[in-house]
């Protein structure tokens, strides 16, 4: 399981020219979920989200989480985040995970944190096509991959 995540001023997900979710300060959550991804791997990442100190304190050093900001989350389902670009030019997206095994561990995902963050945690649509929008502050963008703990 792997996440891209950005620290964001503000963002928002638009389906069909229609705004479906956005938050404020927080977390925009990229999430890629590959077929051998566990409830293992979604109890540690959202563990590590919910504590992960990228926001600034009063010192302005990165030292407060999201939750000790009451800042927002939202998570986008995003495959290509397993994209495999070692041959030719087109990625292939093999290890990712299929809808089947995706959609239950995305949702499992989205109430792990929000039981993590004790925040009402946004989301995506997932397999839909969404035109994301982000102001990333910082700018702050962290890669966690569940599958590379050490």
């Amino acid at each position: 399981m792997r996440v891209l995540i950005q620290r964001v001023k503000k963002a928002s997900v638009t389906i069909d020219e229609k705004i479906f979710s956005e938050i404020n300060q927080g977390l925009l959550i990229f999430l890629g979920i590959e077929e051998d991804d566990t409830q293992e791997d979604i109890n540690w990442l959202t563990g590590k989200i919910a504590r992960l100190r990228i926001f600034s304190d009063k010192n302005d050093a990165m030292n407060l989480s999201v939750q000790d900001i009451d800042g927002d989350c939202l998570v986008v389902s995003q495959f290509t985040l397993h994209a495999n670009t070692k041959n030719g030019n087109r990625p292939s997206f093999i290890k990712a995970a299929k809808p089947e095994i995706a959609i239950p561990l995305y949702e499992k995902f989205v109430l792990q944190l929000d039981n993590e963050t004790s925040r009402i945690v946004e989301t995506g649509t997932f397999g839909a096509m969404m035109d994301v929008a982000l102001i990333n502050d910082g700018p702050v963008t962290i890669w966690i991959d569940s599958k590379k703990r050490e």
